[in-house]
């Protein structure tokens, strides 16, 4: 059977680990991504974030070249780059951001703050890093609004684990800027649910500027992806509710050119395991506005396409950047062993057509 979606490498380096990526288009039509290098997944005593660009639709890449200072100890003690991510804002300017985590439990109680690098030139150049009043970790992209009453403003949201130690509360927040990140809001809470491990938050903007965040369930049984409503520019969330992706680990959700709603993910089944057995699947999700606002289930519907599947014995994939360019080409990175020893990122090319025949 031939592949529906076309493949391509951004990125590989067999003596580094590389994963958790991410991409941006520029006013160009440059594609911008950028990753994490590291020791290994499971071990992050050398972190390092780089970036590669693409100026032919993701055909080819550049040499990788790092954005952030490399960071060396131990990650009990010393601090370390995570999952970075790219946006790029109304006026052209890039914009990473990237957490740093130091101390037990992915700085539970110990540090969990979030950086900015700013581009002006296309990912040429790079100022920064930038603190943020910003707690948690695995933050989404800084999203800055198009529509309604509170157009132009930024959110950028984390996750967190709220005390006590032994019995954490599950936390997703997102904070709010009017000026252009000079000053923010006190945390906003989308999701804190007992019982529930809900993380990984994107959040997306519907046409009318109402906004919903897709998050991950953590608790490794496999359930759906669990979704916020906001119609107040992210001051306030509704839910959440469950949606109907499941397995849904690490979503990254926005609109398409035709105003349905694209969400990228890894799936994770659930059982015994981690890399090598929950993680070899990554998929791309499809809906519609009308799903997106559903309160129950069974008022959403989706199409599930598989992207890519993990053959290594040691199976990682499944956090992912995506963009759409104007004629419907949709480019997605994503990271994942395969046939590499280390992890690398690769590119995939779509269109409408590989979801459903018209």
């Amino acid at each position: 059977m031939s592949r529906l979606v076309e493949q391509f490498i951004v990125s590989r380096d067999d003596e580094i680990y590389e994963a958790f990526p991410d991409v941006a288009l520029t006013p160009t039509g440059r594609l911008v991504c950028v990753f994490a290098e590291c020791t290994h997944h499971r071990d992050r005593s050398y972190t390092r974030v780089m970036m590669t660009r693409s100026d032919d639709r993701g055909r080819t890449w550049s040499e990788k070249v790092p954005i952030s200072e490399a960071l060396k100890g131990d990650p009990k003690q010393n601090p370390w780059w995570n999952c970075p991510r790219v946006s790029c804002l109304s006026d052209g300017r890039l914009v990473v951001v990237c957490d740093r985590i130091a101390g037990w439990g992915e700085g539970m109680f110990g540090e969990q703050s979030n950086w900015l690098w700013i581009s002006d030139d296309g990912g040429e150049t790079w100022t920064g890093p930038r603190s943020t009043p910003i707690v948690g970790i695995v933050p989404d992209q800084l999203i800055e609004l198009k529509a309604g009453e509170h157009a132009g403003r930024w959110l950028l949201s984390a996750q967190t684990k709220l005390p006590p130690k032994e019995t954490p509360l599950w936390s997703v927040r997102t904070w709010l800027s009017d000026d252009g990140g000079q000053t923010w809001s006190q945390p906003c809470r989308i999701a804190e649910v007992l019982g529930l491990q809900l993380c990984e938050g994107s959040v997306a903007e519907l046409p009318d500027g109402d906004l919903v965040c897709f998050m991950r369930e953590n608790s490794g049984q496999g359930l759906d992806a669990f979704k916020c409503l906001s119609s107040d520019g992210g001051e306030s969330w509704q839910g959440p509710f469950r949606f109907p992706l499941p397995g849904c680990h690490r979503p990254v959700a926005g609109m398409l050119n035709d105003e349905l709603m694209l969400i990228t993910h890894r799936y994770m089944q659930g059982g015994k395991g981690w890399v090598g057995w929950w993680t070899q699947n990554f998929f791309a999700g499809l809906t519609d506005v009308e799903s997106c606002r559903a309160r129950r289930r069974e008022d959403a519907h989706t199409r599930i396409l598989p992207v890519d599947f993990d053959r290594h014995l040691e199976s990682d994939t499944g956090y992912s950047g995506w963009v759409q360019f104007d004629d419907g080409e949709i480019y997605i990175v994503n990271y994942i062993l395969d046939d590499a020893p280390k992890a690398q990122i690769r590119g995939y090319s779509l269109r409408m057509k590989d979801f459903r025949l018209e």
